[in-house]
């Protein structure tokens, strides 16, 4: 092999083990502004795409320990590889291939297990891993929340009731006193 291609197999099989997941796209019929849009959007996600040989790309594949292709690598593919979230990019892939009607998704590959177009849009419909943390402190904050309430509920009735008797018995002195103070004014 030519040492060109010695270095972009290389460069391949080091964004393979770099990134978690990668989904391979065919861009037959997009336009250079159609791959730089994508582009953009993608690095919003936390991911890239790069445009592959395809008989290099399988090389580094088979050396990074991703599973055979069995001939699904053919035509104008890219790769898309990010470091975050495989819902995200799979997300920004769908809407803009919904967008173009050329972009489509042949298959990708979560932690050496393969997925096909259906399980790459299914994780696409996904929230994004941030949402679903968020989610996830939220009901385990919830029963300490609900915990601490009904902790602080016996201690605030009570003071409550407190406070309602203080009202009460200063109310009573000054009730007796207008009485009083009326009844020398009518003598």
């Amino acid at each position: 092999m030519r040492p060109e291609k010695q270095n972009l197999t290389r460069e391949y099989l080091a964004r393979l083990n770099a990134s978690p997941f990668f989904i391979v796209v065919n861009y037959k019929g997009l336009k250079v502004s159609h791959i730089t849009e994508l582009r953009k959007r993608l690095s919003a996600a936390g991911a890239e795409v790069h445009i592959i040989k395809n008989s290099l790309f399988r090389i580094a594949a088979k050396e990074a320990g991703v599973a055979d292709f069995n001939g699904s690598l053919g035509g104008q593919l890219a790769v898309v590889t990010g470091k975050r979230d495989i819902s995200t990019a799979a997300k920004v892939l769908k809407t803009y291939g919904k967008e173009l009607d050329r972009l489509t998704i042949h298959f990708g590959n979560l932690n050496n297990q393969r997925l096909e177009q259906a399980d790459i849009l299914a994780l696409a419909e996904l929230p994004g891993l941030d949402v679903l943390r968020g989610k996830l402190l939220g009901l385990f904050n919830a029963p300490a929340s609900t915990l601490v309430r009904l902790l602080n509920t016996p201690a605030s009735q009570l003071a409550r009731v407190l406070q309602a008797h203080q009202d009460q018995l200063g109310e009573a002195p000054a009730e007796a006193v207008a009485p009083a103070a009326a009844a020398p004014a009518a003598a």
